[in-house]
């Protein structure tokens, strides 16, 4: 059975087993651990951004197909419900939503369709009130070693920089 034919609440219960892992990557043939097998090469991206718009307009931002679809201007599928898959920018990325709390948190399981078969990484958008405007505390952990300058600058050309355009309309 494929991930596209898992149904959300068998996707779930086989990704809570896996979410303590989700923080780190296997590493290649131990080259990256110690005879421990702790990873000691782990990356991580935080950023925080700040939008002109309440923390409903981001989150639906984010969660609403159409809206994220006019944001980016690429195919966009988004099953709002938590365990729903996310197809974006035209498939290269796939998502599954972990925990949605409405206007507050998003979190998620993503993936590149360049990385091996079955990894995930985890993505969290924490939406703060910031003024008349909201602050997301972004994470992104558990991704492929070497590609944290890549995913934070598609973070900011793809997310953040669309959003903040299509906020201020």
């Amino acid at each position: 059975m494929t991930t596209q034919q898992l149904s959300r609440r068998a996707f779930s219960v086989r990704l809570a087993g896996l979410v303590p892992a989700l923080a780190f990557v296997r590493p290649r043939l131990g080259a990256l651990t110690q005879g421990d097998g702790i990873s000691r090469t782990a990356e991580a991206i935080h950023q925080d951004v700040v939008f002109a718009a309440s923390r409903e307009r981001v989150y639906e931002a984010l969660l609403d197909e159409k809206r994220f679809g006019k944001m980016t201007g690429q195919p966009t599928t988004i099953d709002r419900a938590p365990g729903g898959a996310l197809s974006l920018f035209g498939a290269r990325i796939k998502a599954r939503n972990i925990e949605l709390v409405p206007n507050q948190r998003i979190v998620q399981a993503w993936r590149s369709e360049g990385w091996d078969p079955g990894v995930y990484s985890l993505v969290r958008f924490e939406l703060l009130a910031q003024g008349t405007g909201t602050k997301i505390a972004f994470d992104h952990t558990g991704f492929p070693v070497g590609q944290a300058e890549h995913l934070a600058a598609g973070w900011k050309t793809n997310y953040w920089d669309p959003m903040t355009k299509y906020l201020a309309g």
